[in-house]
């Protein structure tokens, strides 16, 4: 997809060290490089972000990301939802560039496997639509372990892709389905919002199923908000436990976009 030159689009990967499942995670190395510069690395090579930027609370992550030449925007250590310090960042990157961002991308810092072409995919329903104010990124479920791992979190969506509802329970119920062909699909949380809509989001009351699920965009959907849900069919592996970690270093052993960037790392 070309990028639309009118648009000032900015990457923002928030990270932190305080992870419940697994502390310290965003400097976790795989195959040689912390998960976190696997996600900054890979997010440079989009050509539809004019700039990419680590939001965190800790002075490590911070470190590792200049260290690595890339910029780094500290943030509260308060956050409860990776969105609001997205938002944070958001405005600190506004008042550091003295550039309005028009959209931010939140893409996760527990994602190292995820194409740069996922960026494209989500953006497009954003880009044919101005009035969207929000994209999540969904891919197929290919396994009863991932439909019922609670670190994988499950989304329906109507006819028309709006997200429904997320959870990290195993919805909709497979066994139910039977023997019919049902496809069940998990967020990929690489996710483009309008900036006057991260700023209300922050705004917004944090609801019940937000928090009993711990999902962001459920805050939305028990406010009445839409969410355009895009599917993609690149397979990625996120990373909640040590036990993740393993087994995605297995995955990215022979990934081709990892050559591209190890020298930069290795700098």
């Amino acid at each position: 997809m070309d990028k639309d030159n009118k648009l000032n689009i900015v990457g923002v990967i928030p990270a932190r060290m305080a992870s419940t499942r697994f502390p310290g995670k965003p400097l976790a190395k795989i195959c040689g490089i912390p998960m976190v510069g696997h996600v900054y690395f890979r997010s440079k090579i989009s050509k539809i972000l004019d700039d990419v930027y680590i939001a965190t609370c800790d002075e490590e992550i911070a470190k590792y990301a200049e260290s690595i030449g890339g910029k780094a925007v500290m943030t509260a250590s308060t956050h409860e939802r990776a969105s609001d310090r997205t938002q944070e960042a958001m405005l600190k990157i506004e008042r550091q560039t003295g550039r309005r961002v028009d959209i931010v991308v939140m893409i996760q810092g527990d994602e190292p496997m995820f194409y740069p072409a996922m960026i494209d995919e989500v953006m497009a329903p954003m880009i044919a639509d101005r009035s969207i104010e929000i994209v999540n990124l969904m891919s197929e479920i290919t396994s009863r372990s991932e439909q019922d791992d609670p670190n994988v979190v499950k989304v329906v969506a109507s006819l028309d892709n709006q997200a429904l509802y997320f959870s990290r329970e195993p919805i909709p119920s497979r066994k139910k389905a039977g023997n019919n062909t049902y496809h069940m699909y998990k967020q990929v949380a690489i996710i483009p919002f309008k900036r006057d809509f991260l700023i209300k989001y922050s705004a917004l009351k944090p609801t019940p199923h937000e928090i009993i699920e711990s999902v962001d965009m459920l805050r939305l959907l028990e406010h009445g908000y839409k969410i355009k849900m895009a599917v993609t069919n690149f397979s990625t592996s996120g990373v909640d436990t040590p036990a993740d970690l393993q087994r995605v270093e297995k995955l990215m052993a022979n990934d081709t976009l990892l050559p591209g960037y190890r020298e930069k790392e290795s700098r």
